[in-house]
Order: C-alpha cells, then structure tokens, then sequence
C-alpha cells in the first residue's frame, strides 16, 4: 500500500505543479497578448480583436486628413490606432496644392518639414488667363515670414512622409485593413469592424472614432446626411520639362466650356487640369478624350506651354477625377465623428481641401486637449458637437468660395452670366483690395464669411457700373439688374446649404470655450 500511496502523491503534486504551471503560462501569454492586441477570441474560425483599454482614438483612413491627424493626437499622448485601407503611396491627381493658409496649418501642427525633400515647389500666386488678356495676382505674404508660401507637389509623397512621421510615435499605430462598419451599442460607436490584407475580420475599440476615408467614404452614411453633387469632371495631364509663364504661380485659364488649371508639382513636371462640365465625359480608351483636348481644348492653352500639352496627350497617360461638392450636415452620434472629405467637399478649383482639413485638425486638437477622459460619452458628445460649430466660419467661406467662383468661372450663353465673368477677371486685374482681398480668401490666409460676401457682391456691382457708364439705357439696366439677381442665384443657394446661422452667427451657438449666448448678448465672456 504504502509505495502506491506514494506514487498517487507523487501524481498528485506533479499534476498540481504543471496545472499551475500552465495556469502561469497562460496567464503570461494572454497579459502578453492583451498589451498587444487587446483581448483574444476566436469563434467560427474568425479571429476578433478587441482594443478596449489600450486604445484612445481609431482614426479610419490616412490620406491627408487621417495620416496628420494621427500625428497630432499621437504627439498629443493619445494611443492612436490607424486603419487604412492602403498603405503603399497614392497616386492622384488632386490634392496636390495647399495654400498658404493651410501651410501655416502645417507649422501649427509641427508638419511643414513633410513638404521638404519631395521636390515640393512654392507657389506665390495665381496668373489668371481670359480672352488673350492675362493678370497675375500675388498672394498678400508681406506680413509673415519668407518661408510662408503656397506648396504644390505629388500628393503620395507628401502622404508617405506624414504617414512616415506618425508612424515614428511610438502610442500610434498603423495597420493596413478596410473598415467595412462602424460597431454600435445603444446608439454609441464603440469601434470598428475591418478586415485585414489576408482576409481576417477583426474589431477594433476605442472611445473616439474619428472616420476620415476620402471622398468615396462608405461609412459617413452613418454620421452625416450626405449631399454629394458632382457639376464636373477632371481631366488630368502632366506636363514635362515646360517653363509656365508666370514661374511659382498656378495659372487658370478661363477657356470655354470650363477653367484649365495648370500648377508645378515637381521641378520637371506640370499638373494639367482640364474642367469638364457635367457628368458624362468624352471615351478615353476610343481616342475621343485625345482628339478633343488636342481640337478644343489645345488652342486656348497658353502659347508658351501648348507644345508641352499636346506632347502630353499623345504620351497619351490621360486620368480622370469626378469632382464632388458636399456641404457637412453631421449627425450627432456619440463616439464618433467625421472629418476630411468624407465629411465635407468642394469643388477643387480653388484647391482649398487640405487647408479645410488641416484647420479642422487644429480646431479638434485644440477642443480635446483638456480633455483627459475620453470615456465619458455625456461630455466627449458636448465636444464633438462643439467641433462641428467652431469649423464653420473657415471652413464655408473656403467651401462658399469656391463653389461660387467656379460657377463665375463658367462659360454661359446667358449674357448676365457673362457679364459676370468678365467682371470677376477685369476687378481682379484693378489690382489693390481688388486683388489681394479675394486672394486672401482663397489662399485661407483671410477666410472670413462677411468679406467673402462683400468681394462676391463688389464684382457684380462693379459689373453693373461698367455696364451704365457713359450712358445708361434701358437695355442696360436690365443687363444689370440680371447680373445682380445672377450673382445672388449663385452665392446665396451654397450659403443656404452651408448654414446662415452657423457660417455668419456662430457665436449664438453654445460651444465648449464660449459661455451660452444670452438675451442680451451673443459675445464669448
């Protein structure tokens, strides 16, 4: 009896000595796997991670807006985790010019050295092209440092670098997947559901979730009231080793149908955009797109860089992008929110996209800073709702301005219409506060609601006066009245769909920072 006694012992304390073992083991390796990924579930073959507690922010998309936003929060202590559904360096044809206000932006945001070493070229300015005749229009710099400019580059490279430098913060991380959905309980985005490059579907948790995947956004249906116009198309060239007349400058020509956009993007390449009005657009691949650029499109280029441009259409590397106009009408849903083109586009004429996003960046960082506990959903809300009211002053003058100025842009057999756009380049030449006031509107440097407003309507009553001098007649004045009830159809319908009250009377709103607007008083205390 007394060796079997023995031996059970001994079975009992070497099975007690591996249980605990490899309780300890397990143990370790879960901890392990929790300070990495969350924790672990596995069910039906699908592996699901769950980021509860040692993830802040998830931030879908790292285009522009995604990648210097990861940036910012990253360098804000926030543990950041980025999806993005391709991490290889985008090729587009837009988003390739920021203006000088978005690069103060940039040095706000500690950024301005991503447009350094890709061959980023400055830009001081617009030369402006119509009926043979030209005005250049400088960008009003005088007052800031001589660094301060417009920069104009391959957007995939200034891409890389931003997503290059959040990367190097070490509470950022960046993954490649495609979000398919957005994980709500009770009415509160908890996180993300995405799938990975080798086909796992996983799940991501975060008290914030900040969606910022681009124009072509399948989640923002779910935070917004999406408005999505497409008035025109580009067609896109590239122009190699030309001279533009006006070095550093981008350069518009006022052709007809539509403008023709030309700007550096390196120091041996020229973007070409060609504005096609509508949707329907002539065939690429049957040579019709070809033979229209070089038969209509061609004889009103510049004669200085028509050579260069026709050599570009038969290279024959043609790429075409829908232009999207969207103005932001969030909803408010706890947990998350919206940024960048998926929340809000205008047309790109003015190339005013990336100031819009860089300025909401900072207007976020800002509103966040102070607070420490983004798990309490009751006053995050209250921030999230401030955001969206805060960005509006800036960011629908620029979205204002260029939908206006592109439909002043427009060739039109209506003679008020013409009027009007022979008006908007003869007052824009007079030079003075004539020039450098809508400048700064469109370089973001003055983005202010009332002087957009004031400039749009100085253009057309400067219309009517050309008109009346040196003899009025009855004709005339109906011209002008025209012109005057033309301008209005055109500004106040895009006011209309920014916001009145939110674009000119934003302090009437509560906001966080600004204490309520009384009876007596809409000023902040």
């Amino acid at each position: 009896m007394a060796p079997t006694i023995f031996v059970d012992h001994c079975i009992l304390t070497t099975t007690f000595v591996a249980s605990l073992f490899a309780f300890l083991l397990l143990y370790v390796l879960g901890r392990r796997s929790k300070t990495i990924h969350g924790s672990v579930n596995v069910r039906n073959g699908t592996l699901t991670v769950k980021s509860g507690t040692d993830v802040d922010i998830i931030i879908v998309g790292a285009g522009v807006a995604g990648a210097a936003l990861a940036h910012t929060l990253g360098k804000e202590g926030r543990r950041v985790h980025v999806i993005e559904r391709d991490l290889t360096e985008p090729d587009r044809i837009v988003g390739e010019l920021l203006q000088p206000g978005g690069y103060l932006k940039l040095i706000e945001l500690g950024l301005e050295d991503c447009v350094k070493d890709i061959d980023a070229q400055r830009v001081l300015g617009y030369a402006l092209f119509k009926d043979g005749k030209h005005t250049k229009l400088s960008y009003p710099l005088d007052q800031f440092d001589s660094d301060v400019a417009g920069r104009s580059f391959h957007n995939g490279r200034f891409v890389q670098r931003m997503r290059e430098k959040a990367s190097l913060l070490p509470n950022v991380r960046m993954k490649q997947g495609t979000v398919t959905s957005l994980v709500e309980e009770n009415g509160i985005i908890k996180g993300v559901q995405y799938k990975t490059k080798d086909g796992q579907e996983l799940k991501s948790f975060a008290p914030l979730t900040i969606v910022c995947d681009g124009c072509f956004s399948n989640l923002r249906r779910s935070l917004c009231k999406p408005k999505v116009e497409v008035p025109s198309n580009f067609v896109g060239l590239v122009l190699e080793n030309c001279e533009l007349p006006f070095p550093n400058h981008g350069h518009v020509v006022l052709g007809d149908p539509s403008p023709i956009l030309f700007y550096p993007i390196s120091s041996s390449e020229v973007r070409c955009l060609v504005d096609v009005p509508g949707s329907k657009l002539p065939s690429v691949a049957s040579g019709e797109m070809a033979h229209h650029l070089k038969t209509m499109v061609a004889p009103q280029v510049p004669p200085q860089i028509r050579d260069a441009f026709i050599s570009a259409v038969e290279k024959g590397n043609i790429r075409t992008m829908p232009n999207r106009s969207m103005p932001a009408d969030p909803i408010h849903t706890p947990g998350a929110l919206l940024l960048g083109d998926a929340f809000n586009m205008r047309h790109p004429l003015t190339g005013g996209g990336m100031t819009v996003a860089l300025s909401d960046i900072v207007i976020l960082r800002d509103l966040l800073n102070p607070l420490v506990d983004l798990t309490n959903k009751e006053s995050l809300s209250k921030y999230i709702e401030s955001f969206y009211t805060l960005r509006k002053p800036v960011a629908s003058t620029i979205n204002t301005l260029a939908g206006a100025l592109y439909k002043v842009f427009l060739a039109s057999p209506d003679d008020a219409r013409s009027e009007m756009r022979r008006a908007c380049f003869d007052y824009l030449s007079l030079g003075g506060v004539c020039s450098s006031g809508p400048v700064a509107l469109l370089s973001g440097l003055n983005p202010r609601p009332m002087s957009l407003v004031l400039h749009f309507f100085a253009v057309a009553i400067f219309g009517v006066g050309r008109l009346l001098v040196p003899l009025p007649s009855v004709k005339r004045l109906w011209l002008g009245a025209r012109l005057i009830s033309s301008a209005s159809g055109i500004i106040f319908p895009i006011i209309k769909a920014e916001g009145v009250r939110q674009m000119f009377f934003p302090r009437t709103i509560p906001a966080i920072y600004r204490a309520p607007p009384t009876p007596s008083s809409s000023s902040p205390q």
